[in-house]
C-alpha cells in the first residue's frame, strides 16, 4: 500500500478542502442533476426555466406519466363546446429537442431522499441533486360517501383532465329535456380550474344552446360561500333564468351519501336525482408528495414562501396544487408563477447564479356564457411567514358586455401565452 508523506496529505486535505468550497458544478463528476416530477403548469414550467436560463449547464430530467398534456384549465370550455380536446392536449417534444431535457414518461413510484434519489414503478431509478415535486392533486375519495374511484367511471369528477372530461362532455351531451345534472362541489381548498362554478355556467350553455330549458344544474356546495359569488349568480339569472341551482349547508343541511347508480345524492334537506352526476371530492396532493414525506396534517406541502423550498428538505422544491401556497390559489397561473421562483432558486444553489427577490402573480377567469367572462387576480410575495397577498382585484356585479368580452380575449392570450410558456 503506497503511504502519504506527512507533507502529501497536507497537500492533499488542502485540495480536498479547497474543493468542498467550490459550487456544486465543479465538484460533481457531470452536470449537476434536476429531477421534475410533474409535467403540468409547474413541472413543465419549472424544467423549461431551469434548463433555458441555465444554458446547458444543468442536466435536467422531467418525470410524467402522460405522452401528452391535456390542461385542466380551459377544460371546461371544452365541456362547454367552445374549445376541442386537441386545443388544449400539449406535447412535450419541444422541451426536449429545444432545451435538452430528458423526458421520462412513467409513474415516480418514490422518492430516497437520503440517497436523492426517485424510483419508478418499473425500478429504474433518477439520481438528483434537486428536486422539483409538482404533481397536482390527488382526489379523497371517501370524502363523499358512496363514491369511488372505480364509480367515478360512472359518475365523472373530471377533475384530471383527458379521459375524465371526455366522460362528462359525452355524459352532458346524452341530458335530455327535464332532466336534472348534479353537482357536488368540493371543499376548500381545491384545484382551480376547472373551477365548478365555470363548469355549472358551461354545463347550462350547453342545455340552453339545445333548447333544453327545462332541465338543470343543481349545485350541492359544502361551502358556506365561493369566489366571485355575486357576479356568478347575477350571470346565472341573465343568461339561464331557473337552470342554475346553488345550495350551501345552511339549505342542504350536510350531504350525506350518493348512491351513483341509482343517479342520487342524499342531503338533510331532501335526496336529488340527477341523469348526470358530477361529482369532485375533497383533494390533497398529489400521492408521490406523501410518499416523499413532504406533507404534513393538512395533506399539502409546507414551503418556504421566499422559494418554492420544502421546509422538510432544503433540497426539495414544491410548486403549485401540491404545496401550501399562503394566500394564492391552487391554479395554472399560480403553478407556472411559482416554478420561475423555484427555478431561479435552484439555480442559484446549484451554479451560484444571481436570487432576486421573490414576486408571485394570479388571475383567474371564468367563462359564464359567450363573451361574458370575470375574472379575479392579485399580486403577492413572502410575508409573515407565507404567500401574503400585496393587491388583487375581482370583477363586479352590473360590469358593461365590452369589458366582460375584453376579458374573455385576455383569458385566450393567457392561455396561448401560458402554454407557450410551458411547452415551447
Amino acid at each position: 500500500m503506497t503511504r502519504l508523506t506527512r507533507r502529501q496529505f497536507g497537500l492533499f486535505a488542502s485540495a480536498s478542502a479547497a474543493a468542498l468550497m467550490l459550487p456544486t458544478y465543479l465538484r460533481a463528476q457531470g452536470k449537476p442533476r434536476v429531477v421534475v416530477i410533474g409535467g403540468g403548469a409547474g413541472g413543465a414550467t419549472a424544467a423549461r426555466y431551469i434548463a433555458k436560463d441555465s444554458d446547458g449547464a444543468l442536466d435536467v430530467t422531467l418525470i410524467d406519466q402522460s405522452e401528452m398534456y391535456t390542461t385542466c384549465f380551459y377544460s371546461n370550455l371544452y365541456i362547454g363546446g367552445f374549445r376541442s380536446l386537441e386545443s388544449i392536449t400539449h406535447s412535450y417534444d419541444a422541451l426536449q429537442s429545444g432545451y435538452g431535457i430528458t423526458k421520462v414518461t412513467g409513474r415516480a413510484a418514490s422518492v430516497d431522499r437520503a440517497a436523492k434519489t426517485v424510483t419508478m414503478e418499473d425500478g429504474s431509478t433518477v439520481p438528483y441533486d434537486r428536486l422539483v415535486v409538482a404533481p397536482g392533486i390527488d382526489l379523497i375519495w371517501d370524502s363523499v360517501e358512496g363514491y369511488s374511484e372505480e364509480l367515478s367511471e360512472i359518475a365523472p369528477h373530471a377533475w384530471k383532465a383527458g379521459k375524465q372530461t371526455e366522460l362528462l362532455k359525452a355524459k352532458l351531451d346524452a341530458i335530455e329535456n327535464g332532466q336534472q345534472i348534479v353537482m357536488v362541489a368540493p371543499p376548500n381548498p381545491y384545484r382551480c380550474p376547472p373551477g365548478p362554478y365555470e363548469r355549472a355556467s358551461m354545463m347550462a350553455h350547453v342545455l340552453k344552446a339545445k333548447g333544453l330549458t327545462d332541465s338543470k344544474v343543481i349545485i350541492l356546495d359544502p361551502k358556506e360561500s365561493f369566489s366571485k359569488q355575486g357576479v356568478f349568480q347575477e350571470g346565472w339569472e341573465k343568461h339561464y333564468p331557473g337552470m342554475v341551482e346553488w345550495y350551501g349547508p345552511d339549505v342542504h343541511g350536510g350531504i350525506a351519501s350518493v348512491d351513483v347508480n341509482a343517479g342520487t345524492v342524499e342531503t338533510d334537506l331532501d335526496t336529488f336525482q340527477g341523469a348526470l352526476l358530477n361529482i369532485i371530492p375533497a383533494q390533497k396532493a398529489g400521492a408521490i408528495a406523501a410518499e416523499a414525506g413532504l406533507t404534513n396534517d393538512s395533506g399539502f406541502c409546507p414551503i418556504e414562501a421566499e422559494s418554492m423550498r420544502s421546509t422538510i428538505d432544503e433540497a426539495v422544491f414544491v410548486i403549485g396544487d401540491a404545496s401550501i401556497a399562503g394566500d394564492m390559489p391552487k391554479s395554472a397561473f399560480s403553478a407556472n408563477s411559482q416554478a420561475k421562483v423555484a427555478a431561479m432558486t435552484i439555480r442559484g444553489d446549484l451554479l451560484d447564479s444571481k436570487v432576486f427577490p421573490a414576486k408571485y402573480a394570479n388571475t383567474c377567469w371564468s367563462l359564464i356564457e359567450t363573451d361574458d367572462s370575470i375574472k379575479v387576480g392579485a399580486q403577492y410575495a413572502p410575508g409573515d411567514g407565507k404567500i401574503t397577498s400585496t393587491q388583487g382585484f375581482v370583477s363586479q356585479t352590473g360590469e358593461d358586455a365590452p369589458l366582460r368580452k375584453a376579458n374573455y380575449e385576455e383569458s385566450v392570450g393567457w392561455y396561448n401565452g401560458i402554454t407557450a410558456d410551458m411547452f415551447s
